[in-house]
């Protein structure tokens, strides 16, 4: 890594190999590997000696031409790292990211896709829960708590304390590669979770002849698009709209938001790193809440008479 007139994506490509390779997750692993095909696509001539602040600055713009600024200011920073280490030895003379200018395109309005609780009892009445687990017991559940469906797929037995009511989750799975088990999205993401009693209750007696540190949903190579197509089918069944398995996520959070659950308890169970991403994701409903609080508060002080 001492040739300065090597391709820049060149350079990237050993970067990565050396410095990340087997020092962050798969996923993670992957973006970087996605952000050197941009590099070879875009620049496949650049030079690393070649690399200047205008260089860097047009190759950072051609990547916005297609993307929305957060994907470009992730590119940014994963070009960065590699970027300041050949700077540090010397490969390049200065830092050309300095001031760098992150573009995009307009992002598409979000609305994310969920249930209101009437539907979501309808979806549940609809499930075939049966005496053995199946993919409706996982629907059930991620219903039950907002997990992520990758940390669903990690929950085994061991993971229940039933005389506590609650899940413990500190790992996921990984569906794509099928590696098996892998550190959660984040610190946060390490949670125990209330669990009502009817479910604690029914996956009590389907588990407990399971091995007890053995994923429970996963007895065969298991796909997310295959979860969404049963789901789907749950959804038509009973004239709701359909969601994906992320969405029933999100009728989680929505209907507690709507019961009067608390941000802060809410973005607990979600795993979440602050309240501030919960407040992000469900913008539209606090807002919704906001309009329902503004009645009260005037019927609440309208009250208040001499």
């Amino acid at each position: 890594m001492n040739n300065k007139e090597e391709k820049f994506y060149e350079y990237y490509e050993k970067w990565i190999k050396i410095y990340k390779e087997g020092a962050i997750r798969d996923v993670t692993m992957q973006k970087y590997k996605l952000s050197l095909k941009w590099v070879k696509k875009l620049a496949p001539n650049l030079k690393l000696s070649e690399l200047t602040r205008i260089e860097y600055q047009k190759l950072l713009n051609d990547y916005a031409e297609c993307h929305e600024r957060q994907s470009t200011m992730d590119f940014h920073h994963q070009l960065k790292g590699s970027i300041l280490d050949a700077v540090d030895e010397g490969l390049i003379e200065r830092d050309p990211t300095r001031k760098a200018i992150i573009k995009g395109k307009t992002p598409r309005e979000k609305k994310i896709k969920y249930l209101d609780q009437f539907e979501l009892q309808k979806l549940i009445s609809d499930l075939d829960l049966g005496k053995e687990i199946n993919d409706d017991w996982l629907i059930l559940l991620i219903a039950k708590t907002g997990l992520r469906f990758s940390e669903a797929l990690a929950i085994t037995p061991d993971d229940f304390d039933f005389s506590h009511q609650t899940l413990n989750v500190e790992k996921t799975w990984d569906y794509k590669t099928n590696s098996g088990f892998q550190p959660t999205k984040n610190q946060s993401s390490i949670r125990n979770i209330q669990v009502d009693w009817q479910t604690i209750m029914q996956f009590s007696d389907l588990i407990k002849d399971l091995p007890k540190d053995k994923p429970i949903f996963v007895n065969r190579k298991i796909y997310n698009s295959t979860i969404n197509d049963i789901l789907a089918r749950h959804c038509k069944n009973v004239d709701i709209p359909v969601i994906s398995i992320h969405g029933l996520r999100h009728t989680h959070a929505s209907v507690l938001l709507f019961n009067g659950v608390s941000i802060a308890s809410v973005a607990h169970r979600l795993g979440h790193s602050s309240m501030t991403t919960t407040q992000k994701t469900y913008l539209h409903i606090i807002q919704e809440l906001e309009n329902s609080d503004v009645d009260i508060i005037m019927r609440t002080m309208a009250s208040l008479n001499r």
